[in-house]
């Protein structure tokens, strides 16, 4: 049974892998090829290129790229029906992987196709999930409000639950000062934006907490930069690229400062409070704002439903006005029970205590699979 699967970004490397693994223990004669990263690959993937061509966001960031990923776009379809699986599985990265999908769809009009990653449409543009289902047959969700709108979109749906709630966690242990956690992204672009402003926040945070400690887990495609943009920052971080010392970093951290995205839900999974911040090109925000549906791009905040992890995006990402937001959640207080409590409701509603994401999703490819007939 063979499977391709695209993955364009470190997330997805991780939801790919996963994914991977749990069709394997259903079907143990599963094969798979694509694009994804070191996770997906270490699971048996040869990918047809590096993963990190693929990881770029926001319009003005794309533009310059956009003739090589037309041409990956159009190797990428070619070598999918040239394989011929039993399903496309696209892994988020819409901009590429529904490209990708619609080119094959199109050739292969029986050739299941489905997605890992629900559009959010429920933040912006809400028409994307109609277009999406001229080539996507099937959906799977990571949150739990969005299959209704998946399937009043003309596709079939499965809340899969997210895979944060199953990951392991390290055990917390004594630490004799604060532990900042600083993560800056995973895009070569949003690292380079936003490192200065965290080095800033960092000054003001070792005048009041002297022995402040930070960690900063990254990940291969951006360590390089991590360190150039972090040599001059008033605290040395510790920069990890290991999954244990990562894990142990999220579990021991007393606050981190966070660029927008599943990040927060990791943090959310360790109880550490946030604060979210995030610089993008001029233009990509303008034309993001005018187009937003909800009022917080923080996934704690929209699956709890509060709006307790503050956020300081575009122009307000200030290095004073973070500041205060961070050394207010680094003692015990009204802000930081807040965020707590947001935080435990979080992973109640995305799964934990119930079967594993990913063996849920495996079971949804494979029921999707089988009912196409």
């Amino acid at each position: 049974m063979k499977f391709t699967l695209i993955a364009g970004e470190p997330s997805g490397d991780k939801l790919g892998a996963a994914l991977m693994a749990a069709l394997k223990t259903l079907r143990p004669d599963a094969r798979f090829h694509g694009i994804g990263g070191p996770l997906m690959q270490a699971e048996g993937l040869v990918s047809l290129f590096p993963m990190e061509e693929l990881s770029v966001m926001g319009i003005a960031e794309i533009l310059p790229k956009y003739r090589a990923l037309k041409r990956r776009i159009a190797e990428t379809a070619a070598a999918t029906l040239a394989e011929d699986p039993v399903a496309l599985i696209t892994i988020d990265s819409p901009d590429f992987c529904l490209r990708v999908a619609k080119i094959v769809k199109a050739a292969r009009p029986d050739l299941r196709t489905i997605h890992y990653v629900a559009p959010s449409v429920w933040a912006w543009r809400p028409g994307r999930a109609a277009k999406m289902a001229c080539h996507i047959d099937h959906v799977l969700a990571l949150l739990p409000f969005e299959p209704p709108l998946m399937t009043a979109a003309g596709m079939t749906c499965d809340f899969v639950g997210h895979p944060v709630v199953s990951e392991p966690l390290a055990p917390k242990t004594p630490q004799d000062s604060p532990l900042i956690l600083a993560l800056p992204g995973s895009r070569r672009g949003e690292v380079s934006r936003l490192c200065p402003v965290i080095g800033e926040v960092l000054a003001q945070a070792k005048a009041t907490h002297p022995t402040a400690r930070v960690a900063l887990p990254t990940v291969r495609g951006v360590a390089d930069l991590i360190g150039d943009l972090t040599r001059d920052w008033p605290i040395q971080p510790e920069i990890i690229e290991s999954l244990e010392g990562k894990r142990a970093a999220f579990a021991n951290a007393t606050v981190a400062i966070a660029a927008s995205g599943t990040v927060s839900l990791e943090l959310a999974a360790n109880s550490c409070p946030m604060v979210i911040a995030y610089k993008m090109n001029p233009l990509t925000m303008w034309l993001m704002r005018r187009v937003a549906l909800v009022d917080t791009v923080t996934l704690v905040n929209l699956v709890s439903q509060t709006r307790a992890v503050p956020e300081f995006l575009g122009p307000a990402c200030r290095a004073d006005d973070i500041s205060d937001a961070l050394q207010g959640l680094m003692q015990d207080g009204p802000a930081r029970k807040a965020q707590v409590d947001a935080m435990t409701l979080t992973m109640q509603r995305l799964g934990r205590g119930g079967e594993a994401p990913n063996l849920r999703a495996a079971r949804s490819v494979l029921n999707a699979i089988s009912s196409a007939g």
